[in-house]
């Protein structure tokens, strides 16, 4: 933990919890409405602090235009130390946007997104599109 905070995770505290990919909540600015937020899985490449989404798209889809959309996501868990938590804000963006193609796939190699079917038909008629949250703000806190 930080010397000058006992509830701050340092950031080889926070790697090793997010290790390489899990679960939490991706929620997206929506204007003056309620933010849309959902449950979603992750995967995490520590070196350069970045998270990847594998995400249901299509008209049937409720969360709108993602590229470039301001977004907060929140994973969390009780581990052996207690409760412990991430928080994420920044923008999403489309990995097949031009320029960041070859450091998407290089990090997509150190992550483990694992695959969870809530969906309400075969996985294999939804469609999906990566996307990746680079933070300007990152920061995790455990129980003290």
């Amino acid at each position: 933990m930080a010397a000058d905070n006992p509830v701050t995770m340092t950031d080889e505290e926070r790697d090793a919890f997010l290790d390489n990919g899990g679960t939490g909540i991706l929620s997206l600015a929506a204007g003056d409405a309620p933010p849309h937020s959902v449950p979603v899985s992750y995967g995490y490449d520590a070196p350069t602090t970045t998270f990847y989404f594998r995400l249901a798209v299509g008209v049937e889809r409720s969360k709108g235009e993602l590229d470039d959309r301001a977004a907060t996501f929140v994973t969390y868990d009780e581990t052996d130390a207690g409760w412990q938590s991430v928080v994420a804000n920044g923008r999403l963006e489309d990995v097949e946007r031009e320029g960041i193609e070859t450091e998407t796939l290089e990090g997509l190699e150190h992550v483990d997104m694992p695959m969870v079917d809530i969906f309400e038909r075969p996985l294999r008629e939804v469609d999906f599109e990566f996307y990746r949250l680079v933070p300007n703000e990152l920061t995790g806190r455990t129980e003290s």
